[in-house]
């Protein structure tokens, strides 16, 4: 990295002292993360901090994606917070409108609706050192300052296209999962979707009924189980309202199946290989039950990477779809769009009226995590320095050199079973070190480098143990590698050593001042 660079740009926007912050704390992405964040704040007694977001609503990933089919692939009784249980949920694994209704519920019952600002998107964040605090620039010109900066911006949010050529000369109509539009009419055409992640698993069996032929391009199958999902019946909804306790006992059931198949075959593959070899053999035979008698397309849909090296998903009907008469599974490797559809290496060319990329999201690359430009105390641009130095946090929060600063999403943050529990994980770590901040009365908090040096080299020290290096990773294209060829998606433990840490980790392995 050119450090004299840097220090020049930082130099074009130098401002004054700050000598009072607008807030004492600035939460940037009003998601799952932000609006907990933002609760556990309240809950301390914290009440001077607002949150910025860029939508003009609540729910981040949950707001955005609206493709047809779209679902949690982990139970609701899970993947929601554990303090604010949702009795009404209509199925196990409830419709994602159902999940962005939820953030707004929880939005207005802790009162965190007067603490945001709509429409407002963040750019850049640079840390005053003579003031010790941060500025944050925002797209309207305005500055905001605070003693404290959150960052919880989430992984999902910049949806990535295929580097494929010829995507500009489609006449079709050309759609991202990630930018859904309702108006978008798929009845009687013919569609081509490029993709098979966990958003095809839950877009094809959605769209197959309607369409006049459906193209399937297939460049890395997926891994996938049995989905034990039912329609939740009124009387038990009904139970769960009268005696929360029953829920409770409920989402304890799902946790411990979620943390085995999710976190502990994958985090501890080493220990536990035969729980991998499950998986596989399960996932297997869910897919010749849904194809019998199909060896032509078993051949085709089977990974030929281990189960967890990307995230599998759960299914009773995606391998349905490729016996459809209207429906064809395509894995010859796609050569370039031509203008009215698809042309594969073999020299064919498949006619389409409507291409949808069902191709994710960009996740540890520079410009996502964070999705803006953030300058510490030595004048280095995080993004920048995670994408030539590896990416690391302490705990998956907090970085040397990036005072009072906090990533609710970052490298080796994210636990297996659900998002909430590293958002209630982080959110109690970050509000500790503001609140003893407060009873130190120090305007600076900051991780000592030596701690931050020891924790990520455990962190690499656990990774030997993960399926990620040990079982044919290689062949999954995932999300979960970054072009280090590190694994920094996920946490190479369980949710219950993180929350453990984040309650009782040593506060003195950060420096006030």
């Amino acid at each position: 990295m050119n450090i004299a660079v840097v220090h020049q740009e930082r130099a074009i926007t130098q401002m004054p002292v700050i000598a009072h912050p607008d807030h004492e704390v600035v939460i940037i992405g009003a998601g799952i993360s932000g609006l907990g964040t933002a609760i556990q704040l309240k809950s301390e007694g914290i009440n001077d901090f607002i949150l910025l977001e860029r939508a003009s609503e609540v729910g981040g990933t949950w707001r955005d994606n609206r493709y047809p089919g779209i679902a949690v692939d982990i139970t609701s009784f899970t993947y929601s917070y554990s303090f604010e249980q949702n009795p009404n949920w209509s199925r196990v694994f409830a419709p994602g409108s159902e999940l962005h209704h939820y953030t707004e519920k929880v939005a207005a019952k802790y009162g965190i609706y007067p603490h945001i600002r709509f429409g407002v998107r963040v750019g850049r964040a640079e840390f005053d050192e003579s003031s010790h605090c941060w500025r944050i620039f925002t797209d309207g010109g305005k500055i905001v300052t605070a003693r404290h900066l959150v960052s919880a911006t989430g992984g999902l949010i910049s949806p990535k296209m295929p580097d494929i050529k010829g995507i500009k000369d489609f006449r079709g109509e050309t759609i991202h999962t990630g930018y859904w539009r309702d108006d978008i009419g798929l009845e009687g055409k013919r569609v081509a979707v490029i993709g098979t992640g966990a958003t095809a698993v839950q877009l094809l069996p959605a769209i197959a009924p309607q369409v006049a032929h459906l193209d399937v391009f297939q460049r890395t199958p997926i891994w996938l189980l049995k989905k034990p999902d039912r329609v939740l019946p009124a009387w038990l909804r009904s139970a769960f309202r009268l005696a929360p306790t029953a829920q409770r006992l409920v989402r304890a059931g799902t946790d411990i199946v979620s943390e085995s198949l999710m976190v502990i075959s994958a985090v501890y593959y080493r220990q536990f290989p035969w729980l991998v070899r499950h998986c596989e053999a399960a996932g297997i035979c869910n897919m010749h039950e849904q194809l019998p008698g199909r060896p032509d397309l078993w051949e085709k849909l089977t990974p030929k990477y281990g189960f967890g090296c990307k995230r599998p998903s759960f299914s009773n009907d995606y391998f349905k779809v490729f016996a459809r008469d209207n429906a064809r599974l395509v894995t010859t490797p796609i050569e370039r769009i031509t203008e009215n559809g698809v042309l594969t290496k073999d020299g064919e060319e498949h006619p389409v009226d409507v291409l949808i990329m069902a191709t994710g999201y960009r996740v540890f690359e520079k410009g996502n995590l964070p999705s803006y430009e953030v300058v510490g105390s030595n004048g280095v641009e995080l993004g920048s320095f995670w994408e030539e130095n590896r990416y690391q946090a302490y705990e998956g929060m907090t970085v040397p050199g990036y005072p009072n600063f906090y990533v609710m999403l970052g490298p080796y943050a994210l636990i297996g079973t659900s998002y909430f529990k590293m958002v209630e994980g982080n959110s109690i770590h970050a509000v500790r070190c503001i609140n003893e901040a407060r009873r130190r009365k120090a305007t600076r908090v900051e991780i000592r480098q030596e701690v931050h040096d020891r924790y990520f080299a455990d962190i690499q020290d656990r990774q030997k143990n993960t399926v990620f290096l040990n079982h044919n990773c290689a062949m999954s294209n995932s999300y979960y590698f970054d072009r280090h060829g590190d694994a920094p998606m996920l946490r190479p433990s369980t949710s219950f050593e993180m929350l453990w840490r984040a309650k009782h980790l040593p506060i003195d392995n950060y420096v006030f001042s």
